[in-house]
């Protein structure tokens, strides 16, 4: 697989995203499109993807089932909760079924801010913005740790109105926030700033169902400190706790292979093949 050309900016003009994009380095979003069977990735990101294939073998069944995972719950916010405001955080390199995508099919008066910080990312946003006419869309350069920049950013506050509900996505990223970047007090700060009948959307990997030498080695590895870009595992218990406050939907929290999933074709990956959760919750 050839690496994606990335040209360089004329003298004096603006930097381009490319400029930003450090090849020698996995990054999250390129990686999660490489096991997504994605041409927007390097080979450090496919080394990364391989190495962590290669402890944890059905990591491209869980990639699928996350994004199957968004698709449906998407589906039910702009569908039986009737939301109308989305903010994707983590959106990732774009792909089939995003977020628009599935809200406008079904409220083409939907508006999305997109959110996130890789520079290759960006450099598709174009591929974000196709909105449909009724409704809206926008991208933010910004990184999930800083609710406040997201919060109080030009484009988000002409694309959505936080005097009415908005539904948060949160769909694997929380598992790159360390403990010591405070993840739970990033979702609170972001919810605090939504209105009653706003939604949280979150999936999160977990070591629960992976064999317990691994798994202690991942409880390790979050207390001592991941490398940048490193997944934190949590367990579910854990995860809960960023739905404190929230009613949840139901089932409840359960694998991403499982929410929701009557009409995804059977039989299901098992919550070990998976090893992610998922939830939706409305606050009240």
């Amino acid at each position: 697989m050839e690496d994606p050309v990335t040209a360089d900016a004329p003298t004096g003009a603006a930097p381009h995203p490319s400029d930003r994009i450090d090849t020698s380095v996995a990054h999250p979003a390129r990686r999660y499109n490489y096991w997504l069977g994605g041409k927007d990735n390097f080979q450090a990101d496919r080394d990364s993807g391989d190495a962590m294939a290669a402890a944890f073998p059905t990591v491209r069944t869980a990639a699928l089932e996350n994004r199957r995972f968004l698709r449906r719950a998407v589906a039910y916010l702009a569908g039986e909760a009737g939301v109308r405001q989305f903010l994707d955080i983590g959106t990732g390199i774009p792909t089939a079924d995003n977020t628009h995508d599935v809200a406008q099919a079904i409220a083409p008066q939907a508006r999305v801010v997109y959110v996130d910080n890789d520079p290759i990312v960006l450099a598709h946003a174009r591929a974000l913005l196709t909105s449909s006419a009724q409704g809206a869309t926008a991208y933010i350069d910004a990184d999930l740790r800083e609710p406040e920049k997201i919060l109080h950013h030009p484009e988000l506050r002409r694309t959505l109105d936080l005097d009415q509900p908005v539904a948060l996505m949160l769909v694997a990223i929380l598992h790159f926030v360390t403990e010591t970047e405070d993840p739970y007090g990033v979702v609170g700060r972001l919810l605090a700033a939504l209105p009653p009948g706003s939604y949280l959307a979150a999936s999160h990997a977990t070591y629960d169902y992976l064999p317990p030498a691994v798994a202690e080695e991942a409880r390790a590895g979050n207390r001592n400190g991941t490398p940048p870009g490193m997944i934190n595992l949590r367990s579910r218990d854990e995860f809960a706790r960023f739905f404190d406050g929230l009613d949840l939907v139901a089932p409840g929290i359960v694998s991403v292979a499982e929410w929701r999933a009557e009409a995804e074709p059977q039989p299901r990956p098992t919550v070990d093949e998976v090893s992610v959760y998922g939830a939706v919750a409305r606050k009240p």
